[in-house]
Order: structure tokens, then sequence, then C-alpha cells
């Protein structure tokens, strides 16, 4: 990683801690005060995994015995944080704290993938990520980022976008980033590694981007399910 100029992995950084603080500021936004007076403990939360998925990071966990499985990164670092998702939507103090955040906010947080997906284009051009995962690949991700303060405001905000096509644009959003996900894994190097084996996927296992895969994509996934489920809830 020696390679990679300080301010590209400066951006990432700020990427991640801009996620962070759009997640608490969608917390913040709920329509429960219950749930808003939750938003300090969540950044405190999500404050310590940051710190111990770059502590995990920086000690080469994740970059060393590659031919392990499942991948340390899976592990460590995303399997938790799927788990804690799934157990959101299936208590139900879960339940309550998804069904009153702002469908506005949490739309609006998608702006993220925007410098995600900047940050992935120069990582290909210092080859630590394969072409496949940048939108001049196949990873079309970018386009939710691009489209999401439009969707925000004269979707949501104004009603001039039927809730039917916001639903439509959330399942779309969904799948782009499953598609990206999904290359991302197979491109890893890993023993189910499929493709990219000229120039893999090997940034997400250093700091600061190993965040990406545990910090930000759980992030945007689970926004997509929170509106997925509110729109299909007030249908």
């Amino acid at each position: 990683m020696d390679n990679l100029p300080l301010p590209l992995s400066l951006l990432f950084g700020v990427t991640t801690f801009v996620t962070l603080l759009l997640f608490c500021w969608v917390v913040k936004n709920s329509k429960s005060s219950v749930v808003r007076s939750q938003s300090i403990i969540i950044f405190l939360i999500l404050a310590c995994w940051l710190m111990i998925q770059a502590a995990l990071t920086l000690n080469h966990v994740y970059n060393t015995h590659l031919n392990s499985f499942p991948p340390k990164i899976v592990l460590f670092g995303i399997l938790p944080a799927v788990f804690i998702i799934i157990l959101l939507f299936n208590v139900e103090k879960g339940k309550l704290f998804i069904d009153n955040l702002s469908l506005l906010h949490i739309t609006y947080l998608n702006i993220i993938r925007i410098f995600v997906e900047i940050t992935l284009h120069k990582l290909f051009l210092y080859k630590m990520v394969p072409e496949l995962m940048t939108f001049k690949g196949i990873n079309f991700d970018i386009l939710m980022g691009i489209s999401a303060p439009f969707i925000a405001y004269h979707g949501i905000k104004r009603s001039k976008i039927s809730r039917n096509l916001i639903l439509c644009w959330n399942i779309i959003g969904l799948g782009l980033l499953l598609n990206i996900v999904t290359i991302a894994f197979l491109s890893a190097p890993s023993p189910v590694q499929k493709m990219a084996f000229d120039q893999p996927n090997i940034a997400l296992l250093y700091f600061p981007f190993s965040w990406l895969p545990t910090f930000i994509v759980p992030v945007v996934l689970f926004g997509h399910l929170v509106s997925i489920r509110q729109l299909l809830k007030h249908k």
C-alpha cells in the first residue's frame, strides 16, 4: 500500500466518517423521540466498531493467511454486521427502531456512494482493485449516489414520484449493491476467487479501505432494507 498517495486514503477516511455522521443524522431525524435519544449511543457504538476494524486491519489480520476459509474479513468484519441487521429485523425493539427512521434522510445517505465509486476508480488506477469493480467495468453503483438527491427531494419530500417507483429504485439499488459485493468477493485473493487473477481486489484488506465492506456496505444495505420495509408497509 506504500504506492498509494496519502490524499486517497484521507479521502476514503473522510468518506467513512461522513457515512457515520449521515447515519446518525438519519437516527436524529427519526419520528420517535425514543429513537432520536439513542443517536449518541449509536454514534459511540459505530465509532467503536470502526476502531475495532482499524485495529484488526492494521495488525494484518485481514491481509495474511489468505487461504483460510471463510476469509477473515468475512468472519470478523462482515458477518457480525450482517448478523446485527438480521437481528434488528427480527426483534420488536429493532422493528420499532427501523420503522421510525426517516425515509427521506436514509435516502439522502446514498449520496455517499459517489465518493465510494471515485475511490474504487482511483484504487484501480493504482492496481489495487480490478477494473470490474469500477464504473468502467460492471459496477454501476454510482448511479444510485447520483440519483439519490432527486429521489429524496422530488420523490419523498415533494411526493412527485409514486411510492412504487421509489420502491423499485430501492430494489434496483439493492441489486446493484449485491452486484459489487459479489464482484469484490470473487475477485479477492481467497480459496473461492473466481475472477481478476491478473489484478485482484487487495485494497479492501488494508486500512482504511477495509471500512468499505465492514461498515459502509452494511450501512447502505441496511438503508435499502429499511426503505423497502417502510415502503411495503405503507403501500
